[in-house]
């Protein structure tokens, strides 16, 4: 009876290793796309920047006004299947900002 129990708590501790490590690519695929952008970049080549770092599934948005760039990056990460079937998805997001380098 003691191991299915310790199965589940070894797969939640998995899964929170796995959004531990979901979150720093989300903060490094925004920083990504805010530097770029700041660099004065296409939006395009920004955002296809924090493509390469961030998870998959991640939604990359970008903003620019009054001398500076916002870069949003969120993706959804399901939970484990099975035992901890009930355990719903988290959103996991980041924000950067950056001012706009002179030319």
């Amino acid at each position: 009876m003691v191991l299915p129990l310790l199965v589940a708590v070894a797969v939640a501790l998995a899964w929170i290793l796995a959004l531990a490590a979901t979150q720093v690519r989300v903060v490094d695929a925004a920083r990504e796309v805010a530097r770029a952008a700041a660099r004065n970049e296409s939006r395009s080549e920004a955002i296809a920047l924090g493509r390469r770092v961030a998870p998959r599934g991640s939604v990359i948005n970008l903003d620019v006004q009054d001398g500076t760039v916002v870069a949003h990056v969120h993706v959804l990460v399901r939970g484990p299947a099975g035992v901890l079937a009930f355990v719903p998805g988290l959103r996991v997001e980041s924000e950067a900002v950056a001012a706009l380098e002179q030319r």
